[in-house]
């Protein structure tokens, strides 16, 4: 693929942006269908390690071990499909 410094004729390869523009989209598209799946899990969010404090008025969450299970899953996923584009 040329950049931009490369072409001789001052053109931009946009050839290489269109590929971006789709692989950003089919993540997005991902990240979306992971999000509406996320939500039907009904233990998600609530594993031991999830941090949850409630006080009168105020209330934090920050789920540590159901990221850290989506983080490995989502490794593990990537890792496999990046082996058949080998």
């Amino acid at each position: 693929m040329e950049t931009y410094h490369e072409r001789m004729d001052g053109g931009f390869n946009v050839g290489g942006l269109g590929r971006l523009l789709i692989i950003l989209g089919g993540l997005l598209l991902a990240a979306g269908v992971l999000l509406v799946l996320l939500g039907q899990i009904p233990f998600f969010g609530r594993l031991p390690g999830d941090i949850a404090i409630e006080r009168e008025r105020f209330s934090f969450f920050f789920p540590l071990a159901s990221m850290l299970i989506l983080s490995l899953i989502l490794t593990i996923l990537i890792n496999i499909i990046l082996r058949f584009f080998r």
